[in-house]
């Protein structure tokens, strides 16, 4: 079957390059979109319907992009009138457009006023400046004091929905134009404060949170849509109207819908429950885009009282391994999501079967004899198979020979008989079965013909009465397809929705890149903490928390262009850990500090606290550190020649040691090299009268010549140095060879030497950090969940 990557000869895609830079795409956009043949197809076509292929302004591009990619399908007919509404700038705002859509989509092919449209749409509706800065200033004088009190960290989107909400159909440009001015009139300039992400002693409580939530969030703070992100989906009653139409060569058009007999059976099998799946092949691990297809599956249910399936998708005997199902089931309870039930593909494998019987005898599908390389060959050419008319009976016979073992592998496949002249190349007679003589792991050695994805997904999602089959987009071509063989067999047919994938940069997520990062060993196994695998970031201390809040603040969009930075991942990790991890010291590169004044054999235990708002009378808030005159500063924290600008210590300069007492620099003993410094020797003052600006972190020997608790320490980074290491033809030679540091022989507080495996710990001026599954009785790990701040250049989505 022709990939989605395989669109045309060099020549056609420069052709079509050229075409998108004159409408104003931005070079990067314009090359992902070539690289998609279906929206290559699409964005040519409304090109040419709205007469551009000249060029456009980039205003008017944007808005035929957004059309090529997401008109809804059942009203493909009115397209061209669309887009002659953005050329005329009747449509001019992305507001505007998914109006549009929204009204189109509920109309289908059929004609509609346009007196309707155009209300609905706002066209004809101009909002001036002065009503904008009007509506503006009430905005901010409504939510005032919560402003003053947020700054800059104001939720500025939520101030564009208030607005949003009053003048739908103002320009975003000039709203946010007019939000910022205002931000700045009232707050002024930036400050350090304003960027610090010093968290709130009330952010820790959340009954509090909750109540400043409540107070700020008036109902129209925000749409129905970000409170809840499952509002965009039917209810299963809904379930009867047209949402999809297929396409025939021959004219005509199959307007997907259930019958309102086949919805009334579903609705009374499952008592209008919302039934979803999640649906992953067993034969890898998990990653962090399938966080984003569980909190999409499980959620809604969840959200509408129903259930999920787990469901495995195991029609590949030869790829499916019980580790990976062992795994599935650990990590979806990980993540904190309750299968309805647990099933595999397998268990209906009868039912397939059967059905495909019943296809053959409806005439919608037949035995075919062509190899692989014939079938691809056919379908460029859009060239029916030489046995697709063969007689029902003989498919009939043929199917029960493929069935029982009488024709040898390769030699046989069962293929729908749909449309090869089709536009949509997965209407090409698909694979409906295939011949393997493997053992299923499931379903022992019964079978030697295993249904297909395309044949098999669509029927059991039916049989499971699964009310919303929602997918990524690059199903989106197969859903003509999942309609026409439900349509054949006359059985129910779910609501079917695709989203866009989640792409974060930095990383690979695909499965074949994946697998081969981990079988040449390019990195230490599928929990290797650099990895986006789900077993990878919980190893590395990231909660499921953390992961759904990402999720969650994403959104459920089907804008397939975006590339999620790493750092808006980090930032939701960061607020998670700051609340649960406990502040803690070790020193990573440890430097010998001898203190002259402090007879040797002294230690002192002083108090350090867990939390920044540690209450005095509070004793589990604290820990004790010995404080000898012995002890061990950062190699980073000392220098031989002092600078205005550096806070640390060097000769004859001051320093506060965190939680102790300040010292002084005396002495250096230096190696023989006269560069390496061996040894500091130092004064401290026990009457704390001295107010150095630096502060240190340190640990101590807890009783005289006995090291500290040493403890390895690896420093994690992003795997690629890259955003899209994926688009390199030569991706792995983007690895970053910095993304993991091992420390073998830091130092830490003794107090951390009862740490288990999983525990987690903020550790002052460095980082969040986890106890590793590879810390022994004698030596423990810890692995960097992320830094304290990000180290990395702002941007990114």
């Amino acid at each position: 079957m022709p990939g989605k990557d395989e669109g045309g000869s060099s020549s056609e895609k420069e052709k079509n390059l050229d075409l998108f830079l004159k409408v104003g795409l931005d070079e990067r956009t314009a090359k992902n979109t070539i690289a998609n043949n279906k929206v290559t197809a699409n964005l040519t076509a409304v090109i040419h319907e709205a007469a551009v292929a000249e060029g456009c302004s980039r205003t008017v591009g944007n808005l035929l992009y957004t059309v090529a990619t997401k008109h809804p399908a059942n009203a493909i007919v009115h397209r061209p009138k669309l887009a002659q509404y953005i050329v005329s700038s009747k449509i001019k705002t992305p507001a505007q457009l998914e109006a549009a859509f929204s009204f189109l989509a509920t109309r289908g092919p059929e004609n509609f006023d346009i007196h309707k449209f155009e209300e609905a749409c706002g066209v004809g509706v101009e909002v001036s400046e002065e009503e904008i800065k009007q509506t503006v200033n009430e905005v901010f004088e409504e939510n005032k004091t919560a402003i003053l009190e947020q700054r800059y960290r104001t939720n500025v989107g939520d101030l564009f929905a208030h607005v949003r909400k009053r003048h739908p159909w103002a320009d975003p440009k000039i709203v946010k134009q007019f939000i910022d001015a205002k931000l700045r009139e009232l707050l002024g300039e930036r400050t350090a404060a304003d960027d610090e992400k010093v968290p709130k002693k009330k952010k820790e409580k959340p009954a509090k949170v909750e109540e400043k939530v409540v107070a700020v969030s008036t109902p129209e703070q925000a749409s129905e849509e970000v409170l809840n992100p499952y509002s965009i989906f039917p209810q299963p009653s809904d379930n009867y109207k047209v949402h999809t139409s297929v396409f025939f060569s021959d004219g005509s058009i199959l307007r997907c819908s259930n019958t309102r007999e086949l919805l009334e059976k579903h609705l009374n099998k499952t008592g209008g429950k919302v039934l979803t799946r999640f649906p992953p092949e067993p034969n890898g691990y998990l990653h962090i885009g399938h966080a984003k297809a569980m909190f999409i599956d499980f959620g809604l249910a969840k959200e509408r009282d129903g259930g999920c399936y787990l469901r495995f998708d195991d029609t590949n005997p030869e790829a499916e391994k019980k580790e990976y199902i062992d795994h599935i089931q650990e990590i979806v309870k990980w993540m904190g999501w309750e299968p309805y039930k647990i099933t595999y593909t397998s268990d209906y494998f009868q039912d397939l079967y059967d059905l495909a019987v019943e296809l053959i005898r409806r005439g919608h599908a037949y035995v075919d004899h062509q190899t692989a390389d014939e079938i691809k060959e056919y379908r460029e050419k859009k060239m029916n198979s030489p046995w697709r008319d063969r007689p029902i009976a003989e498919s009939l016979k043929l199917f029960e020979d493929m069935r029982r073992g009488l024709i040898e592998e390769g030699k046989a496949t069962l293929r729908m008989k749909q449309d090869m002249q089709s536009d949509n190349y997965n209407m090409y007679d698909l694979i409906a079965y295939r011949i393997k003589f493997t053992p299923h792991p499931h379903a022992g050695d019964k079978w030697c013909i295993y249904p297909s994805y395309d044949y098999a997904h669509c029927i059991v999602d039916s049989l499971e009465d699964i009310t919303h089959s929602l997918c990524t987009l690059e199903f989106e071509t197969r859903r003509a397809s999942y309609y026409w063989l439900l349509n054949a067999l006359g059985l129910y047919q779910p609501y079917v929705w695709e989203y866009s994938r989640l792409n974060v940069s930095n990383t690979v997520m695909s499965k074949r890149k994946l697998n081969r990062l981990v079988t040449q060993n390019w990195v230490d196994g599928w929990d290797d903490p650099r990895l986006m695998t789900l077993a990878g970031l919980r190893r590395r201390g990231v909660t499921s928390t953390a992961i759904n809040a990402f999720v969650r603040g994403i959104g459920i969009t089907r804008s397939d262009c975006s590339m999620i930075h790493l750092s808006r991942l980090e930032y939701h990790i960061r607020e998670e850990l700051n609340k649960t991890a406990p502040r803690t010291i070790a020193v990573l590169h440890p430097l010998k500090v001898v203190i002259t004044n402090l007879e040797a054999g002294t230690t002192m235990d002083l108090e350090a606290r867990k939390w920044p708002d540690a209450q005095a009378d509070d004793a589990s808030a604290f820990y004790k550190v010995p404080f000898s005159n012995t002890v061990y500063i950062d190699r980073s924290d000392f220098r031989l020649k002092d600078s205005k600008d550096y806070f640390g210590l060097a000769p004859g300069k001051s320093a506060l040691l965190r939680y102790a007492f300040p010292i002084k620099c005396t002495d250096v003993i230096l190696a023989d090299d006269n560069e390496t410094v061996l040894e500091i020797q130092a004064e401290y003052d026990p009457t704390k009268k001295t107010k150095p600006k630096g502060v240190l972190h340190w640990v101590s020997e807890p009783s005289p010549g006995v090291d500290p608790l040493k403890v390895e320490i690896r420093l994690f980074d992003r795997l690629f140095l890259s955003e899209n290491p994926a688009e390199l033809e030569d991706w792995l030679a983007d690895l970053n060879p910095q993304s993991k540091v091992v420390i073998p022989n830091a130092y830490a507080v003794p107090s951390l030497g009862s740490a288990v495996v999983g525990d987690t710990f903020q550790f002052e001026r460095l980082g969040y950090f986890v106890v590793d599954k590879d810390s022994t009785p004698e030596k423990l790990v810890f692995n960097r969940t992320v830094t304290l701040r990000d180290s990395y250049r702002k941007g990114g989505n």
